[in-house]
């Protein structure tokens, strides 16, 4: 069982389900129970009704915590009881688990008489509030079917969020109404590198692709009734080009771009102006309306500051604004953004460069180039994700390169699954009050050479369950 119970103890006998078992449910859990109905009749055929009293019972216990549950299976049946729905619907993906792999199925392959369910007493909990995956859409773009999988692979290893990485230079993914050359200019490029993107090397194929906004918005419902969150990230004021391809005022020259054909880091950012601050607060008007999340995160990382070094117009702003260098402005436009999503009743999120120039208040880190900002973010009471790539970036090879693996990013480097299950999320750095900053931790699976769903199961699985243990 993935990840392993916190607790677990025998009680000697076995509970057994039959096709005219019954579930019963208390009011608050009846959405949980629908989720297993229906999960349990699409892998055996059997009805499952509902009722006062069943052979699986769902009730509400006040001493597990907001995600905890206990699971007894035993000859009187299986109860599973939590303290809220998210704590009963982890209990019941540990009754799936405990089930017969057959029973995982979307459809029966056979109709089984009956099914035994090991005679146990589970307690568990899981560590962290922030137990996730990043998936980047942007340099190739994933269907929406495949996106539900996901969840649904999510939710089976008891993680919590989908960090949906939607806009970048190659690719610009969610509609937005007010602004529509984003999608009709920035969702698509001429091109993409054929191997590892130095050697400059085209395919000549055409890549895009957008989700409309009610896409997202069954995402989002198909998540949520899996307990899953989805994240949006909005990347801002770097990894811009698709953006400044649909609309050329958002940039810093005079030139023409089209959305980049190439992987890695260029010079294009954002110019610092109130508009195109106020270009971003519109796009994220329309993003609240679809996310839900409390959660929204807006990059902030790799934003090379040339094209401002050499604008006189930025050069003007910063003397206006009294900012000393460059680090300082681009801490001004996310600090503008921080402050409208807290309007909002929002909190942002951005990768851990974020803190140079000064942290914006209230902003969350994600801490990935090592637990250095992490640390640093959390010891000035901000609450961070530590997510250092050395252990939980799933773009990484999984054993060394010459050994036969797929194409993959950094040929030097690789994060075999030992690794992911020897990391531990909490910096020894940090101090015991400090600890509680740590929302969690997540995978990350940046995909410039991850085309297509399968390759991106590939690199999930199975360091994503080393992730979920962890």
């Amino acid at each position: 069982m993935i990840p392993r119970p916190e607790q677990l103890r025998s009680t000697g006998r076995d509970a057994v389900l039959r096709p005219n078992s019954a579930i019963a449910a208390d009011p608050e859990l009846h959405g949980v129970a629908r989720f297993l109905r229906r999960s349990l009749q699409a892998g055996t055929g059997w009805e499952l009704p509902f009722a006062d009293t069943g052979d699986i019972r769902l009730r509400l216990a006040d001493d597990l915590g907001p995600e905890g549950y206990r699971l007894t299976a035993s000859p009187d049946g299986v109860e599973i009881a939590a303290a809220t729905p998210a704590g009963a619907f982890y209990g019941v993906q540990t009754l799936r688990l405990l089930l017969p792999p057959e029973t995982l199925r979307a459809a029966p392959v056979r109709v089984p008489d009956s099914l035994a369910v090991p005679g146990l007493e589970i307690v568990d909990a899981p560590r962290f509030r922030w137990r996730g995956q990043h998936m980047d859409v942007s340099r190739h773009f994933m269907p929406l079917p495949w996106l539900k999988r996901l969840v649904d692979l999510l939710a089976l290893h008891k993680l919590n969020t989908l960090h949906l990485h939607l806009t970048d230079d190659q690719g610009w993914r969610l509609q937005i109404d007010r602004y529509p050359r984003l999608t009709e200019v920035g969702a698509w490029r001429r091109e993409s590198p054929l191997g590892y993107y130095s050697e400059g090397i085209q395919d000549g194929r055409p890549h895009g692709g957008f989700y409309a906004k009610d896409d997202m918005r069954e995402l989002v419902a198909y998540a949520a009734e899996r307990f899953v969150t989805v994240v949006p990230e909005i990347e801002l004021p770097g990894h811009s080009q698709a953006q400044i391809a649909a609309y050329p005022e958002l940039g810093n020259t005079d030139d023409t771009v089209e959305p980049w054909t190439s992987w890695g880091i260029n010079d294009h950012i954002v110019n610092p102006e109130e508009s195109t601050v106020q270009f971003y607060k519109d796009v994220l008007d329309e993003v609240l309306e679809v996310f839900p999340s409390r959660y929204i995160h807006i990059g902030g990382d790799e934003a090379p500051k040339t094209e401002w070094r050499a604008s006189e117009r930025a050069q003007e702003l910063m003397r206006e604004r009294g900012l000393a260098n460059e680090e300082e402005l681009q801490s001004w436009f996310v600090t503008q953004i921080g402050a409208y999503l807290e309007s909002k009743g929002r909190i942002m999120v951005g990768w851990d460069e974020i803190l140079e120039g000064g942290l914006a208040p209230g902003a969350v880190v994600m801490s990935w180039r090592g637990e250095e900002g992490g640390v640093a973010a959390a010891s000035a009471g901000h609450d961070v994700i530590i997510g250092p790539e050395a252990f939980v970036y799933l773009d990484y090879y999984q054993a060394p390169s010459d050994s036969g693996e797929p194409l993959a990013i950094h040929p030097e480097k690789y994060t075999d699954l030992a690794k992911v299950y020897a990391y531990e999320p909490l910096p020894a750095a940090l101090t015991e009050e400090q600890r509680g900053h740590v929302l969690g931790s997540q995978g990350q699976l940046w995909t410039e050479y991850v085309a297509t769903p399968e390759h991106a199961e590939y690199m999930l699985f199975p360091r994503l369950c080393a992730i979920a243990e962890v």
